[in-house]
This record gives C-alpha cells, structure tokens and sequence, in this order.
C-alpha cells in the first residue's frame, strides 16, 4: 500500500523496507525533469529531512524524506534517465529505498483515496 504526504512524496512499504518516491502530480508540476541528486546508501534520515532534490525546466525542488530510515538502495538509473521520474513517477522513477523504519509514522501519512481529496482541495 502507498502513503503520500501533504509535500507530494510517496512511500510504499514492503516487509522491513520502504520505497520513496514522489507523486505523479508532482512530477507533472515540475515538468520535465534533467537531474537528481539521491542520498548516499547508509544514510539516515528522520522525518522531514532534504533527501535529495528534484531539478526541472521549471524549478528545483527538494525532496523530503516521509518517514525515518537508513539508506540501503538509491535507483542509479536516474542519474542517466532523470527523465524516468516523469514518464513513471510511482514505478521505475522511484527515488531511494530506506530500512530501519518506524511504521508508526505512516499514520500521519494519507492513502491513495485522502491523497486525491487532498490534491481536489489544492485545485
């Protein structure tokens, strides 16, 4: 199941591991993007801290990490397809893989359906 915060990024949980990435709305507000900068592997991250950045025709944006964890997997195929965050945000354009997280803080997180209200609201 996907979580989404309020600042667009997702996380997806499996077994003791959490996939980070950013949202199709997201990547559709910061247009084409032409470079990202991941976190390092063994990192650690708590909720809230710059995990890496997001750059675009557009803009610059940070990315923010959802949850708390250390770093065990960055998706290396964005340094030469940057790209692969806007043709497939939620899959193949996922950013970094964390461990050691508190499942505890996906409760202030929203699911698929709270996250469609919430991006409604925006508009």
């Amino acid at each position: 199941m996907k979580y989404y915060s309020e600042d667009h990024e997702w996380v997806e949980i499996h077994g003791e591991e959490a996939t980070i990435g950013i949202s199709e709305y997201a990547a559709k507000q910061l247009g084409d993007i032409t470079y990202v900068e991941l976190p390092s592997e063994d990192d650690d991250f708590i909720v809230g801290d710059t995990l890496g950045v997001v750059e675009s025709v557009k803009a610059a944006s940070d990315i923010y990490s959802p949850v708390s964890g250390t770093v065990v997997m960055i998706n290396d195929a964005l340094e030469d397809e940057p790209n692969l965050i806007n043709e497939s945000p939620e899959d193949k354009g996922w950013l970094c893989k964390l461990t050691n997280i508190d499942t505890s803080e996906l409760d202030d997180m929203m699911n698929v359906d709270a996250y469609e209200k919430y991006l409604k609201e925006l508009s």
